[in-house]
């Protein structure tokens, strides 16, 4: 427990970020799960709306990525690797698309 009034304040703000950083972590991981999905079902099923579906949900997680990064949330290389990934499962199926054709 804190001694202090300023050992108590920061306890509470080290308790506000990790919630916060908690919701940003969470939500990352949910976009990319969904965009894992869009990109599976764009491999089974090669279509223009499947592939801008991917695209949308690229995008969203990016975007999420990009400010979790920014507030301090996740590591700067952190968020590189987590967006290279994302761009790498969607290569993989647009050159098999590219090579069956």
């Amino acid at each position: 427990m804190a001694n202090t009034k300023s050992a108590l304040k920061r306890a509470q703000i080290a308790e506000r970020n990790r919630l916060r950083n908690k919701a940003y972590k969470s939500a990352v991981k949910t976009l990319m799960k969904k965009y894992f999905a869009a990109v599976d079902a764009y491999g089974t099923n090669q279509s223009p709306e499947s592939k801008q579906e991917a695209m949308t949900r690229m995008s969203e997680a990016y975007s999420k990525i990009d400010r979790a990064v920014k507030k301090g949330v996740l590591h700067p290389n952190n968020g590189a690797r987590k967006k290279s990934q994302l761009a790498q499962r969607l290569k993989v199926h647009t050159q098999a698309a590219a090579s069956a054709q």
